[in-house]
């Protein structure tokens, strides 16, 4: 997944109202301003209520779903291997938001403070913030690609990570 392919999807997205916010790899070099490593997939956070909307897009920029785990999340896949794993959030007057887990009663949480602003290509893009990231890339066993994404938000931001 290029920038190229991650700018051309937003862009399509907001082009019909939809709102996203990227998470992920990309997320992290959208936090960073500039691409750290190549990227296999585009990690978007979606409102559930736009679920309809984002789907009929990427099905008509070829993308066709490939996995369906919801509430929790679901992937589309184009032809050419590009991998977009969406998750569609829940959204509170206040503008936190909840994803489903697949355990129940331990659901992601979102707080409003985590929509925030990255650059791809110096564009301006909606993405989730590095205290959110750091959030996100624990209890589990860490790539090397996890491992690359955190030292680059110790490194830019100063801020602590688990590995």
């Amino acid at each position: 997944m290029t920038a190229d392919d991650v700018l051309s999807v937003l862009e399509r997205l907001q082009q019909t109202g939809v709102a996203a916010w990227i998470g992920g790899g990309w997320g992290i070099d959208a936090l960073i301003g500039e691409q750290t490593r190549e990227h296999r997939d585009l990690d978007l956070m979606h409102r559930d209520d736009h679920e309809a909307g984002v789907v009929e897009v990427l099905n008509d920029a070829g993308f066709v779903e490939t996995l369906d785990w919801r509430p929790v999340r679901f992937v589309v896949t184009a032809l050419d291997g590009r991998e977009i794993d969406l998750h569609p959030l829940a959204f509170a007057p206040d503008g936190s938001a909840v994803q489903a887990s697949t355990d129940a009663e331990h659901p992601f949480i979102y707080p409003a403070s985590c929509f925030v602003a990255g650059t791809i290509g110096g564009i301006t893009v909606p993405c989730l913030s590095a205290e959110q990231q750091v959030y996100f890339h624990q209890g589990y066993e860490p790539t090397d690609r996890d491992r690359h994404d955190m030292a680059r938000l110790r490194e830019t931001f100063g801020i602590a990570t688990h590995f």
